[in-house]
């Protein structure tokens, strides 16, 4: 099944609700990185996040960034979302492993670690801005939460899960975002606290066979979707802009690697090889 995102709005109540099944897109994801359960799990809670932030942007090639880096044996964990549906993204360490030793769930938050921070980059127009916050669990969704609630000053239920199967396998993967939206009300909030109260795992609840939108109107009735939108793991390397890179080198870097005969670039999205040699790099060079 594809991956699909969904947009909804409950008026009367002024919230809107963000949900996506992100399956596809973290299995595919897995494949290209030979990615371990607990380095799946976190790649995957991002990446479904960052999908969801996406469907906010409103104009065409816009994108967001998202680096999560808590100093743990994971790593740098790095999405990109494009206001298309495209994503792509990778973690430092693919082969991290890990379970809580009470529940034998995955241990993303012992992966990702809480030394340090989760990023947040916007381009609109090729212009970036940045906003950041620390890191709190390192379980990602809590995370997102404290992002939210204190750079966009915007209370927020932020779920996201992966279930992973016996062979490695992506068996679901999820995540869903209420926000509340200007003008909201007291009642609103209860509204939306007693939600949080009640909502099961996305990813288990996806696993019974529930679809993105049973999940959303099981939680809340009054919703009304406004938008269906298709996601896909999608990267966009070519072997112009890799060799634009090198171009951008200062003089002395730039000889430095004109000393190996051939010249290895690995796309850290999709794994693809580009090979260049010595007269590519100077032909280009002279123009």
């Amino acid at each position: 099944m594809e991956s699909y995102g969904i947009n909804a709005i409950i008026e009367s109540r002024n919230i809107r609700i963000l949900a996506a099944d992100t399956k596809e897109i973290t299995e595919t994801a897995r494949k290209f990185h030979d990615l371990y359960p607990t380095a799946n799990a976190a790649l995957g809670r991002v990446m479904a996040i960052a999908a969801l932030m996406a469907m906010n942007l409103k104009d065409e090639g816009e994108k967001i960034q998202i680096s999560i880096n808590g100093n743990g044996p994971l790593g740098t964990v790095f999405v990109e979302a494009k206001s298309s549906g495209d994503i792509k993204g990778f973690v430092g360490d693919p082969s991290v492993y890990l379970k809580y030793n009470d529940s034998s769930k995955l241990a993303v938050g012992l992966a990702v670690g809480t030394d340090g921070y989760l990023k947040v980059t916007r381009f609109s127009n090729e212009i970036p801005f940045t906003s950041q916050v620390e890191i709190q669990t390192g379980e990602i969704g809590d995370d997102f939460a404290y992002y939210f609630a204190l750079s966009e000053q915007v209370p927020s239920i932020v779920a996201c899960g992966v279930l992973v199967d016996i062979d490695y396998s992506t068996k679901s993967s999820g995540a869903l975002i209420a926000q509340l939206l200007p003008g909201h009300k007291e009642e609103d909030i209860v509204y939306l606290e007693e939600v949080q109260k009640r909502l099961r795992p996305v990813s288990t609840l996806l696993d019974e066979g529930m679809k993105i939108e049973e999940i959303i109107f099981e939680y809340f009735p009054e919703a009304k979707i406004l938008e269906k939108r298709k996601l896909q793991y999608r990267c966009d390397c070519n072997r112009d802009r890799f060799l634009k890179g090198l171009l951008t080198l200062n003089d002395k870097d730039l000889d430095e690697v004109l000393k190996d005969d051939d010249i290895i670039i690995k796309c850290e999205f999709c794994n693809k090889t580009y090979h260049f040699s010595k007269e590519d790099i100077q032909r280009y060079r002279n123009v």
